[in-house]
């Protein structure tokens, strides 16, 4: 996680299989883990009460607990929120 960012987004997801996201809201009073929760609930089209900020508080590394969807349906939702790797030509971003 990225606080302070200039807008609030999910970016990637890396090798390890955690995403990559910026809040706009700075790492303060706890308003960017707050802020974390908010992306994630509207990214995955749930209540903002089904997301659980259940690991790393104090840490850019976050565990979020996602009540009432299984992994395999908030992987696909928040992959279809991914930026597009493709390039114009439809090949791969990063040449593959």
């Amino acid at each position: 996680m990225q606080p302070g960012a200039k807008r609030s987004a999910l970016f990637a997801r890396l090798a390890s299989g955690e995403y990559k996201v910026a809040v706009a809201a700075p790492p303060l009073e706890g308003r960017a883990n707050e802020a974390v929760v908010d992306l994630m609930s509207e990214l995955l089209g749930i209540k903002r009460r089904q997301v659980t900020l259940a690991r790393g508080t104090s840490s850019r590394r976050k565990l979020i607990e996602v009540e009432g969807l299984d992994d395999a349906v908030v992987h696909a939702r928040l992959a279809a929120q991914l930026p597009d790797t493709k390039s114009k030509d439809g090949t791969e971003a990063d040449g593959e």
